[in-house]
Protein backbone atom coordinates (compact mmCIF):
# COMPACT_ATOMS: atom_id res chain seq x y z
CA UNK A 1 0.00 0.00 0.00
CA UNK A 2 2.93 2.81 1.03
CA UNK A 3 5.91 3.24 -1.08
CA UNK A 4 9.23 3.47 0.93
CA UNK A 5 9.70 6.61 -1.91
CA UNK A 6 6.49 7.92 -0.74
CA UNK A 7 8.90 9.66 2.15
CA UNK A 8 11.30 10.78 -0.29
CA UNK A 9 8.32 12.41 -2.69
CA UNK A 10 5.53 13.14 -0.51
CA UNK A 11 5.76 15.48 2.65
CA UNK A 12 4.77 13.56 5.86
CA UNK A 13 0.99 14.65 6.87
CA UNK A 14 -0.99 13.49 10.27
CA UNK A 15 -3.95 11.81 9.79
CA UNK A 16 -5.55 14.95 11.23
CA UNK A 17 -4.08 17.31 8.73
CA UNK A 18 -5.60 15.05 5.28
CA UNK A 19 -8.69 13.37 6.86
CA UNK A 20 -10.68 15.75 8.91
CA UNK A 21 -10.26 17.93 5.54
CA UNK A 22 -11.31 15.42 3.20
CA UNK A 23 -7.50 15.63 1.55
CA UNK A 24 -5.77 12.48 0.07
CA UNK A 25 -3.95 11.14 3.06
CA UNK A 26 -0.31 10.99 1.28
CA UNK A 27 -0.35 14.11 -0.56
CA UNK A 28 -3.06 16.20 1.30
CA UNK A 29 -4.30 18.10 -1.17
CA UNK A 30 -6.37 15.48 -3.92
CA UNK A 31 -10.04 15.41 -2.74
CA UNK A 32 -10.52 12.24 -0.98
CA UNK A 33 -14.33 12.34 -1.61
CA UNK A 34 -16.31 12.10 -4.94
CA UNK A 35 -19.84 12.85 -3.69
CA UNK A 36 -20.65 13.80 0.22
CA UNK A 37 -19.62 10.44 1.59
CA UNK A 38 -18.59 8.66 -1.67
CA UNK A 39 -15.30 8.42 -1.73
CA UNK A 40 -12.59 8.66 -5.03
CA UNK A 41 -11.34 5.73 -6.69
CA UNK A 42 -7.86 7.61 -6.69
CA UNK A 43 -6.29 10.94 -6.02
CA UNK A 44 -6.25 13.75 -8.57
CA UNK A 45 -3.00 14.90 -7.46
CA UNK A 46 -0.49 11.96 -6.07
CA UNK A 47 -2.73 9.13 -8.36
CA UNK A 48 -2.68 7.21 -5.17
CA UNK A 49 -5.35 4.08 -5.31
CA UNK A 50 -7.83 4.47 -2.78
CA UNK A 51 -8.86 0.77 -3.26
CA UNK A 52 -7.76 -0.16 0.41
CA UNK A 53 -10.36 1.91 2.04
CA UNK A 54 -12.36 0.07 4.35
CA UNK A 55 -13.87 2.62 6.72
CA UNK A 56 -17.03 -0.04 7.33
CA UNK A 57 -19.47 1.51 10.03
CA UNK A 58 -16.62 3.18 12.14
CA UNK A 59 -17.48 7.10 11.47
CA UNK A 60 -21.55 6.12 12.18
CA UNK A 61 -20.70 4.27 15.46
CA UNK A 62 -18.60 8.00 16.65
CA UNK A 63 -21.05 10.02 15.38
CA UNK A 64 -23.60 8.27 16.62
CA UNK A 65 -21.85 8.65 20.38
CA UNK A 66 -20.59 12.10 19.77
CA UNK A 67 -23.82 13.18 18.67
CA UNK A 68 -26.41 11.11 20.71
CA UNK A 69 -24.52 13.02 24.06
CA UNK A 70 -24.88 16.32 22.86
CA UNK A 71 -28.45 15.91 21.64
CA UNK A 72 -29.11 14.10 24.79
CA UNK A 73 -27.47 16.37 27.21
CA UNK A 74 -28.96 19.52 25.00
CA UNK A 75 -32.29 18.16 25.70
CA UNK A 76 -32.17 17.74 28.95
CA UNK A 77 -30.50 21.23 29.82
CA UNK A 78 -33.63 22.78 27.57
CA UNK A 79 -36.15 20.73 29.40
CA UNK A 80 -34.73 21.80 33.09
CA UNK A 81 -33.90 25.53 32.37
CA UNK A 82 -36.72 26.60 30.07
CA UNK A 83 -39.33 23.62 30.40
CA UNK A 84 -41.27 23.97 26.88
CA UNK A 85 -43.76 21.89 25.32
CA UNK A 86 -42.20 18.20 24.29
CA UNK A 87 -43.66 19.25 20.96
CA UNK A 88 -40.80 22.42 20.69
CA UNK A 89 -37.93 20.23 21.98
CA UNK A 90 -38.66 17.92 19.35
CA UNK A 91 -39.28 20.63 16.63
CA UNK A 92 -35.40 22.24 18.00
CA UNK A 93 -33.57 18.70 18.92
CA UNK A 94 -34.72 16.75 16.15
CA UNK A 95 -33.68 18.57 12.96
CA UNK A 96 -30.33 19.77 14.97
CA UNK A 97 -29.41 16.54 15.78
CA UNK A 98 -29.80 15.18 11.99
CA UNK A 99 -27.81 18.68 11.51
CA UNK A 100 -24.48 17.71 13.80
CA UNK A 101 -24.84 14.26 12.21
CA UNK A 102 -24.25 15.39 8.84
CA UNK A 103 -21.70 18.04 10.15
CA UNK A 104 -19.24 15.08 11.97
CA UNK A 105 -20.22 12.03 9.23
CA UNK A 106 -17.49 13.08 6.45
CA UNK A 107 -14.68 14.94 8.80
CA UNK A 108 -14.85 11.33 10.73
CA UNK A 109 -14.96 9.60 7.80
CA UNK A 110 -12.01 11.04 6.45
CA UNK A 111 -9.64 10.87 9.46
CA UNK A 112 -10.44 7.02 9.42
CA UNK A 113 -9.30 6.72 6.35
CA UNK A 114 -6.34 8.68 6.51
CA UNK A 115 -5.77 6.95 10.17
CA UNK A 116 -6.02 3.58 8.09
CA UNK A 117 -3.38 4.62 5.21
CA UNK A 118 -1.11 6.00 7.88
CA UNK A 119 -0.94 2.61 10.14
CA UNK A 120 -1.23 0.47 6.57
CA UNK A 121 -4.39 -1.23 8.49
CA UNK A 122 -5.54 -4.25 6.21
CA UNK A 123 -7.51 -7.20 6.54
CA UNK A 124 -6.60 -9.95 9.13
CA UNK A 125 -4.99 -13.22 7.84
CA UNK A 126 -4.43 -16.50 9.60
CA UNK A 127 -1.31 -17.53 10.08
CA UNK A 128 0.22 -20.84 10.87
CA UNK A 129 2.51 -21.82 14.11
CA UNK A 130 5.30 -20.91 11.88
CA UNK A 131 3.70 -17.32 11.39
CA UNK A 132 3.11 -17.44 7.42
CA UNK A 133 0.37 -17.32 5.10
CA UNK A 134 -2.97 -18.65 5.61
CA UNK A 135 -2.93 -21.97 8.08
Amino acid sequence: MTDPDDLLRYPVLTAGQTGLKGKCPRCGEGPLFDGFLQTAERCRRCDLDFSFIDSGDGPAVFVIFIVGFLAVVGVLMTEVIFTPPIWLNMLIWMPLTLVLCLIFLRPLKGLLIAQQYHRKAAQGALQDEDGHGDA
